[in-house]
């Protein structure tokens, strides 16, 4: 928000971040952040909200946070040599003004092949579990494992500032003057 010139505070949102089993990437980072965006949006009318949620997809498969460090290693093993989508979806919401806006955006991201090694030293430091996919392209063991990206790195990171800026400016530009 910072680079964008927008002011802003951190809320954090009541909203749980459930996926449901088969639920489509595309759909359902859209729908979360739309949930965490509401009720913050209700208790303040006059804020512009804005809400978002990621999660790494291989295959059609949803790759959450992890739950273990056991679980986090498997992640990174299945990812290993492949590619694989980031999917952020955005909610931006003005109470007062009945607007509501959700948009989202789709990155690709191909890792190398990880040993073991990397996989366990990435997974000591803790880092991987509050990470969708298990890992974070922004951490230093985390970056090394990407071989190539294709979008927005900042979508990777987790708020697609792109996507962000577009939608602020076709929606809400009288809030944020863009």
């Amino acid at each position: 928000m910072e680079r964008l010139g927008v002011d802003f505070t951190v809320c954090v949102s009541p909203a749980d971040e459930v996926i449901p089993p088969r639920a489509v990437p595309r759909e359902i980072v859209q729908t979360l952040a739309a949930e965490k965006a509401t009720p913050i949006a209700q208790a303040d009318p006059d804020a512009l909200v804005l809400a978002a949620d990621t999660v790494v997809a291989l295959g059609g498969e949803i790759l959450g946070k992890p739950r273990s460090a056991d679980e986090a290693s498997s992640t990174l093993r299945l990812l290993s040599g492949t590619t694989h989508t980031v999917f952020t979806g955005i909610a931006l919401h003005h109470h007062r003004s009945g607007r509501a806006v959700t948009a989202v955006e789709a990155t690709k991201v191909t890792f190398g092949t990880l040993t073991d090694d990397e996989i366990a030293a990435y997974v000591a430091t803790g880092s991987p579990m509050d990470k969708a996919g298990s890992y974070g392209i922004q951490d230093d063991l985390g970056a090394l494992f990407v071989e190539r990206i294709d979008g927005d790195y900042y979508n990777v990171v987790g708020l697609p500032l792109r996507r962000l800026y577009l939608t602020l400016r076709g929606h809400f530009s009288d809030f944020v003057g863009l």
